[in-house]
């Protein structure tokens, strides 16, 4: 699943390619990947063009100038392809906007979305998530006093929306292996060097996987040498059986939480 620094590409590299565009066609090809009918969803988008691009969590909230808002969560499996029609990937889109002869794909939407909304809408729709890691006013300490509070694994306290926003599978592992900490500690059972250790590790793996591109495998246009970047660069994320990067040791996966993590028993503790 796409998490921030996947979205935050997506983000970066769409903002120069269709902001300011009047968009000409709306094509959908699977209607409850939208929140209206297909009709209204295209009177809506037609015409209009898109003033900003926004990231929340690992939401993507595309502004029209009509004052409403794209809001999309590709979730399990989505993806997006932008090109012309011949560059149309062999795979099943669910949504099509096209701006001329250039066409942003929506990709694998089974469980993830497009939904359209008011501004407002959107703004409480988004109210229930937690900070954003990266913001410069989400402190060391406000970090800490969310987490020590929480009797959970670290492994679901990052994963969990409401109290970090944007983390997901991936890289809450990253996160723990960069920290030496073990997914399966309680965060109350942390010590403030701890912390301070897991806090620079979310900065500093966030920043650095936004940098690279994320881990998604397919790029986002013809030529994009950036998306995926950092698939390679995972230190434990999918890598059960490979000697650990620090120390050697085969990295192994345990279910944490009832979510499958990957760590170095060795030299995370």
């Amino acid at each position: 699943m796409p998490e921030l620094p996947e979205m935050e590409n997506y983000r970066l590299l769409l903002s120069s390619r269709i902001i300011g565009i009047p968009i000409s066609v709306v094509e959908v090809e699977r209607e409850k990947s939208i929140n209206t009918s297909v009709e209204i969803f295209q009177r809506q988008l037609l015409g209009s063009s898109i003033l900003h691009i926004e990231r929340r969590a690992k939401h993507l909230l595309f502004h029209l100038n009509t004052t409403k808002v794209l809001v999309l969560h590709l979730m399990l499996g989505g993806m997006m392809f932008y090109g012309s029609g011949e560059d149309r990937p062999e795979r099943t889109v669910q949504i099509t906007i096209s701006w001329g002869n250039r066409h942003l794909y929506f990709i694998g939407l089974r469980l993830g979305y497009l939904h359209l909304h008011d501004a407002l809408e959107a703004e409480k729709l988004l109210k229930k998530l937690g900070p954003e890691p990266l913001e410069t006013g989400f402190t060391f300490n406000e970090f800490v006093s969310l987490l020590e509070r929480n009797r959970g694994t670290l492994k679901s306290t990052l994963v969990d929306q409401s109290i970090i926003a944007g983390i997901g599978n991936c890289y809450s592992d990253e996160i723990c292996f960069e920290a030496g900490l073990l997914p399966a500690r309680r965060c109350q059972q942390l010590q403030r060097e701890e912390f301070e250790r897991l806090y620079l590790s979310m900065r500093q793996v966030l920043q650095t996987a936004t940098r690279q591109g994320g881990y998604m495998e397919m790029p986002l246009f013809p030529g994009d040498s950036l998306t995926g970047g950092y698939d390679s660069r995972c230190k434990v994320y999918d890598r059960e059986g490979e000697p650990c990067v620090r120390c050697g040791s085969p990295l192994v996966r345990q279910d944490v939480s009832s979510k499958k993590s990957f760590c170095c028993l060795n030299c995370q503790s």
